[in-house]
């Protein structure tokens, strides 16, 4: 007992530490699909595990969920109509409740609905019913207590309280994030890494263990009404009036009742809209939904969390790592002659124009190579317009300086065109510009394309059968005689 309470003194204080460090910002990485399923799941487990007092089947306490569905199956015979008509009459009456009479409590409502049914039968079936009912609660509250912080205390708890904290705060952030999806609200993570923190330094002067979130809780403290934390503190209040003055009193509530009102819960915790919204929107974020209902149903539900940040953590860097790469030339159909996808019309042999849109970082440098590669292999000039590339790490650099060197040696060069501050001041500092050459940067593409011109071999320009850019029609005259049988284009020659 003593280490137990030592703990929840030590996870309190690393995640008071946390929250004060401003490290709220890890609840990032559980992404929207991670939460829904997680909700599902958590939904589906508080159901399961309610059959054994819904039904009166033998189910042993503590079963996971297949183990439970196993017994369920096997043991189906042991249907008990008594409990199960109390279980059903309040499920049935705090639905009929919350759609006829949204205004009363509806399932304070149905559990006194269960209750009475439950002491009508228990007579009638001459007190051999089967209904079980809830142990009274212990009419005390616990001693006041006092962590032991010694050195031997600290070194045998140290390796447990990482891993306790993190599962604490990871449980307790996905369940504020799953309510505060369905209430509208903001969740502070940074605020509630404190409030966690406090709760348990505080409490393990109490007697308290290692408190996180509940689902079962929290799911029927938000379908019975509240919105604000003054409902757990009001909660809280009351559990120690009834504790002290009335506890006797919960042995009258029967299991059956209490299922139902858990059932009922869990139902309501299900997400049915965003879940089909997913379904027919993405198929990366339904396999997140999906592989994260299904940890949490399988596996512990610290571990579904873990195994839905992995997958979108895992899914984002694959995408993230082939940014969109695409050629555009200009469209000699249109009056402004902007830039289109390159189709059936005439591209120049020479420079190519290349919009990057993504982050260029060490995951994404082979596959950005490769498709340069692909489309610009035959072409000396390579123009990037980098507007949407927002991030620039060393190996992007160092792939942007050799791209240099590669086409500066075969006659061309790299331009760069309205890169970004942050990727620019990067590669200053890395002496990359150097390799590039601020000569070859520019605010736009026609700037770009004037001075590449101006550096070009005129030759090139006046043998060219393609003369797509405006700025082709100042380097030589596009004039010629219509070919005919027995003649050849004549050479072109430089403008007037």
């Amino acid at each position: 007992m003593q280490l137990a309470i030592s703990m929840t003194f030590l996870v309190g204080l690393t995640q008071l530490a946390l929250g004060v460090a401003r490290m709220g910002v890890l609840v990032n990485f559980v992404s929207h699909a991670v939460v829904i399923g997680f909700t599902s799941g958590a939904a589906l487990l508080i159901a399961t595990n309610q059959i054994r007092h819904f039904t009166g089947v033998s189910i042993p306490k503590g079963s996971d969920f297949a183990q439970t569905m196993h017994f369920f199956f096997q043991n189906m015979a042991q249907f008990n109509p008594a409990i199960l008509a109390v279980s059903m009459a309040t499920l049935l009456a705090g639905i009929l409740c919350r759609r006829l009479l949204p205004r009363i409590p509806y399932m304070v409502l149905a559990l006194g609905v269960g209750t009475l049914l439950a002491w009508i039968l228990d007579p009638t079936l001459s007190g051999i019913s089967g209904i079980t009912r809830v142990e009274p609660l212990p009419a005390s509250l616990p001693p006041l207590s006092l962590p032991d912080l010694s050195w031997s205390t600290l070194h045998a708890l140290a390796p447990g309280v990482v891993a306790v904290t993190m599962l604490a705060l990871t449980e307790a952030i996905s369940i504020a994030r799953a309510m505060a999806m369905r209430s509208g609200q903001v969740i502070d993570a940074d605020q509630e890494f404190i409030a966690q923190g406090v709760s348990n330094l505080v409490g393990s002067f109490f007697s308290a263990y290692v408190a996180t979130g509940s689902f079962n809780r929290s799911g029927l403290n938000y379908a019975s009404g509240a919105r604000t934390p003054l409902a757990a503190a009001f909660s809280g209040l009351l559990l120690i009036i009834l504790v002290t003055q009335v506890a006797e009193l919960a042995a009258y509530l029967p299991h059956a009742a209490m299922a139902g009102v858990l059932i009922l819960v869990a139902w309501g915790l299900i997400d049915w809209h965003h879940i089909f919204h997913i379904l027919h929107t993405s198929r990366p974020e339904t396999a997140i939904m999906l592989t994260t209902f299904l940890a949490t149903l399988f596996f512990n539900l610290e571990s579904s969390i873990l195994f839905g940040v992995m997958l979108s953590v895992g899914l984002y860097l694959a995408r993230t790592s082939h940014p969109n790469v695409v050629s555009r030339i200009p469209d000699p159909n249109h009056p402004t002659r902007r830039f289109a996808l390159p189709g059936t019309t005439p591209e120049c042999p020479h420079i190519r124009l290349v919009w990057i849109d993504g982050s260029l970082f060490f995951a994404a440098v082979g596959a950005i190579r490769a498709r340069l590669e692909s489309m610009t292999s035959a072409h000396t000039h390579l123009v990037i317009v980098a507007p949407g590339i927002n991030c620039i790490d060393l190996s992007g650099a160092e792939f942007l300086a050799q791209e240099a060197l590669l086409r500066r040696n075969g006659g061309g060069g790299l331009y760069l065109v309205r890169i970004k501050e942050t990727p620019l001041t990067l590669l200053k500092r890395g002496g990359y510009l150097q390799t590039i050459g601020e000569e070859n940067l520019f605010g736009s593409k026609s700037a770009a394309l004037q001075a590449i011109f101006a550096r070009m071999d005129r030759q090139l320009c006046q043998n060219c059968q393609h003369p797509v850019f405006q700025e082709c029609q100042q380097t030589h005259c596009t004039a010629r005689p219509p070919l005919t049988d027995a003649s050849t284009h004549p050479p072109l020659t430089p403008c007037p």
